[in-house]
């Protein structure tokens, strides 16, 4: 989540408010929700179970690798959390729309993926696999925050609407008339 900490909800328009409010009680939401909050507790119990224990066992290289690697992913995870806390504040009424488009309760761009980049060949599989999975949900949950909270800089134009004028068009100049042969 960014740092910008705006005082003043901006306004947000019907469409940005209708996607956000049909998306924080979709079943779709509630499904993700818990499958968020389950990897976190899942990730939380590895790193200090049997993921502290696998740490202990590494080289001093992979070891420096496995702290980066856990602590980045943490990271994300705690920013995935807070972002589905805000969707389910949403949803119960505990914070409005327009405070969750707030600049510091969206997503950062997931682009930067830095954890990926470090990883050592020796880092234990079940991390690696935490990994993956915290890089997925965290750039699903990044497109998400687009698709809610981004407005288009145009409207998309309707293909429908312009071949309907197309075949308007054709007809007011007289193409569909099989009798205007004879009217030149």
């Amino acid at each position: 989540m960014t740092k910008d900490s705006s005082s003043k909800p901006q306004p947000v328009s019907p469409a940005v408010r209708d996607r956000m409010l049909q998306f924080a009680s979709s079943e779709m939401f509630r499904k993700l929700f818990a499958d968020g909050m389950g990897l976190v507790e899942e990730t939380a119990s590895y790193l200090d179970g049997d993921g502290r224990e696998a740490s202990r066992r590494l080289t001093r290289e992979a070891s420096l690798s496995y702290a980066t690697v856990s602590m980045e992913m943490t990271t994300r995870l705690m920013q995935a959390a807070s972002w589905l806390v805000v969707q389910r504040a949403v949803q119960e009424g505990d914070m409005t729309v327009e405070e969750a488009t707030e600049a510091r309760f969206r997503l950062e761009d997931s682009s930067v993926n830095a954890f990926t980049a470090r990883q050592n060949p020796d880092l234990p599989e079940e991390l690696m696999e935490l990994v993956e999975r915290a890089k997925d949900l965290f750039d699903r949950l990044h497109r998400l925050d687009e698709i809610l909270f981004d407005e288009p800089d145009e409207p998309m134009p309707n293909p429908v609407t312009s071949q309907l004028q197309a075949l308007q068009d054709a007809a007011n100049s007289g193409a569909f008339d099989p009798l205007s042969v004879w009217r030149k």
